[in-house]
């Protein structure tokens, strides 16, 4: 009989180029895919260890699926991804009903990890994570047909002190512009049209295979695959914010007016404290410069509140730093004490009331700027690529490039006979909090 897989995702984008590999590794094996997990005789859960909640979540599914022996025809449970790179010796011996695990640097080893959890021999493989995946590698992609996520380095050396991520994922090393490419051509040979480039720290491209940073140029090559309409640039670390950066932004048409920089904080004291590059000054000259450059640029940032030592005028400065600035997109995380970390062992934790309460905070503050700078967009044509039929009358839903897949708002387009996967040209004609509406330029 054949085995009959089925791979969970759980965390970020670069999980889910993983799994999407290991799906492509175990198809090519001969196993089956199913997306039902009670069809499956084979379970992997591709686990997140970033935050608390994080792992929690993660726990909670490992334990669902594991119920899967009794009612279903689950055989063996496979756990991966970061949780496993960090916790291996205790996921084993907290959790028996877990038949193997394998690291966030071994997972395209994980058709021998199946083979060995179903010969019952528990296999344990996390080594130092030191593998970048090439193009040659197989991969089902899961979103949509027309846009994927491409890996463009794994790791982390920048050492911020409430960061985990060096720990799981290790240091940081770039994939060569010769093997994104060949991916991205794969891609749009399959008919993708968006690209999304995503790298825990992507301005730091290249640095460690080449003399000095390669951002700009990948882009531009990214940019000329045929097939490719829309290439989008997700967590650009400010240190590394070049001027030749901006400018192939600005003037490259295929790529998108979208900056995803995660500041996490304003205040000087907690930036130092964090171990993040620059200063409050240095980000507002950034942020205008950006502003300047790229005209009709959308803006998105992260923050974390109730860093240790944040004090209540810390919290006030970087309510009026938002306020001042207005960010297009803001995401908002309350501080998570994680172990091993330097912040881990700061003084003058903050209570995780105080964190929430905060976060709830910046969010309703968020929410009007968002709806303010939403209404600047009433009358502009935008490119909107058609996700989906609303199902009401001529209505569709898709994005602009200012909106990234899952996390920003929607555009609903009034028009006849659009395609799903195609750029429409749209009027916006009315704003809400997070999303648009407009109606088909003919």
């Amino acid at each position: 009989m054949t085995e009959k897989v089925k791979v969970v995702t759980l965390g970020c984008e670069k999980n889910l180029v993983d799994s999407e590999i290991m799906s492509g590794l175990i198809h090519g094996r001969g196993y089956e895919l199913v997306s039902e997990k009670e069809d499956a005789t084979v379970i992997i859960v591709n686990t997140c260890g970033f935050i608390d909640a994080a792992k929690e979540e993660s726990v909670n599914t490992i334990l669902d699926m594991a119920d899967l022996k009794q009612t279903g025809q689950l055989k063996a449970l496979i756990v991966s991804g970061c949780l496993t790179q960090r916790y291996k010796e205790e996921l084993m011996k907290e959790m028996p009903e877990i038949d193997g695990i394998v690291g966030t640097g071994d997972f395209h080893k994980i058709n021998e990890i199946v083979d060995e959890a179903l010969a019952g021999k528990k296999p344990i493989l996390v080594g130092n994570p030191v593998f970048n995946y090439e193009a040659s590698l197989p991969r089902r992609v899961t979103t949509p047909r027309y846009t994927a996520y491409v890996k463009i380095a794994e790791g982390c050396d920048n050492a911020c002190t409430f960061c985990s991520i060096p720990i799981m994922r290790g240091k940081f090393r770039s994939r060569s512009i010769e093997s994104v490419i060949s991916e991205v051509e794969q891609l749009a040979s399959q008919g993708v049209k968006e690209i999304s480039l995503i790298a825990q720290d992507s301005t730091n491209y290249g640095t460690d295979l080449y003399d000095g940073f390669m951002l700009p140029t990948l882009l531009n090559k990214v940019s000329e695959v045929n097939g490719i309409e829309w290439v989008r640039l997700h967590y650009a670390y400010p240190g590394f914010f070049t001027d030749e950066l901006i400018d192939t932004i600005a003037s490259n048409p295929k790529v998108c007016k979208y900056v995803d920089m995660p500041l996490q904080h304003s205040e000087d004291s907690i930036l130092k404290r964090m171990r993040r590059p620059g200063r409050q000054q240095d980000a507002r000259a950034l942020i205008a410069k950006i502003r300047e450059r790229i005209p009709n640029v959308s803006l998105r940032t992260s923050l974390i509140v109730g860093f240790p030592g944040e004090t209540e005028q810390d919290f006030e400065n970087l309510k009026d730093f938002i306020k001042d600035v207005e960010f297009d997109r803001l995401g908002v995380f309350a501080y998570s004490q994680e172990q091993d970390t330097p912040a881990s062992r700061l003084p003058d934790q903050v209570t995780d009331e105080v964190k929430e309460f905060r976060a709830n905070t910046l969010m309703e503050i968020q929410r009007e700027i968002s709806n303010l700078r939403n209404g600047n967009r009433i009358g502009q044509v935008v490119d909107v690529l058609i996700e989906k039929y609303d199902g009401r009358g001529d209505v569709y839903v898709g994005r602009s490039q200012y909106d990234a897949p899952e996390i920003d708002g929607e555009v609903f387009v009034t028009g006849t006979q659009l395609k799903i996967g195609e750029v429409a040209k749209v009027r916006i004609t009315h704003s809400f909090e997070f999303d648009l509406s407009g109606e088909v330029v003919a």
